[in-house]
């Protein structure tokens, strides 16, 4: 593992509303997860597609529970929990993880959205929540990769409706926030990862290449931000870390 939180990363998630982590996972272990999914014959059976606004499909498992899955060590690893927890400044728990799975070709987009738009709705009174995204095939703009908009967790929660089958923001302030802040094409290699705070809008494009994008994304939430009512994601329960040998032993066994 290279990647090592610093000072410099936490002001940098603080200002721009995400951070890349450059070889989070290494090739070995990321292989091994690709490897482990692509057979999950579960992850296939239970996927599900949403609907962009031009009707292209993207497909995604979710799950809320923690088992003895890569999957799951992946969401207790320290290299992933510890440090959302240094960037969200308290306690994390598991929100839920989802497999997203981009086919050549036929992948579609993920309209302009935060994740906390939504998740509000769960009875979340702060956006003091969380996701990183870890790349297992290389992420491109010409498959979908992720797109950001550097800041825009600074504008606080904004409004979402229906676009096709997904949530999407109010299109209206998304371009309001692209004519005065950064657009950014967050391009990966397998074992990057993107922390990114629940207020950052962020999207991806239809995958129009012949190349997949599969990715694994983990969503936290903080302790202090314990939903006030019951929703279809978990309340508070503490989540046990663990380190990162113990992760790697996990992600490289046969």
């Amino acid at each position: 593992m290279n990647f090592q939180l610093n000072a410099q990363g936490k002001a940098s998630f603080a200002e721009d509303g995400y951070l890349v982590a450059r070889a989070l996972f290494d090739a070995s272990e990321t292989e091994h997860l690709l490897t482990v999914a692509k057979s999950d014959q579960a992850i296939l059976q239970e996927a599900y597609s949403k609907k962009d606004a031009a009707g292209g499909e993207s497909k995604l498992t979710v799950r809320n529970a923690l088992d003895d899955s890569p999957y799951a060590a992946i969401v207790r690893s320290q290299r992933m929990a510890g440090t959302m927890q240094a960037l969200l400044g308290d306690e994390v728990y598991h929100y839920h993880h989802k497999m997203m799975l981009k086919e050549p070709r036929v992948g579609g987009a993920w309209e302009w959205h935060q994740d906390y738009g939504y998740w509000y709705n769960n009875g979340c009174l702060f956006p003091d929540m969380g996701s990183c995204l870890i790349a297992l095939d290389k992420a491109t703009r010409q498959n979908g990769c992720l797109q950001v908009i550097r800041g825009s967790h600074k504008m606080g929660r904004i409004d979402h409706g229906k676009t096709g089958d997904q949530t999407g923001a109010d299109l209206q302030r998304v371009d309001a926030a692209l004519a005065r802040m950064e657009l950014v094409y967050c391009e990966l290699d397998p074992g990057d990862a993107i922390f990114f705070h629940g207020n950052t809008l962020h999207r991806s494009d239809q995958n129009r290449s012949e190349h997949p994008r599969w990715s694994l994304i983990c969503c936290y939430n903080t302790r202090h931000n314990d939903p006030f009512f019951a929703s279809k994601h978990p309340g508070y329960h503490p989540l046990e870390i663990w380190d990162d040998e113990k992760v790697s032993k996990i992600l490289n066994r046969e």
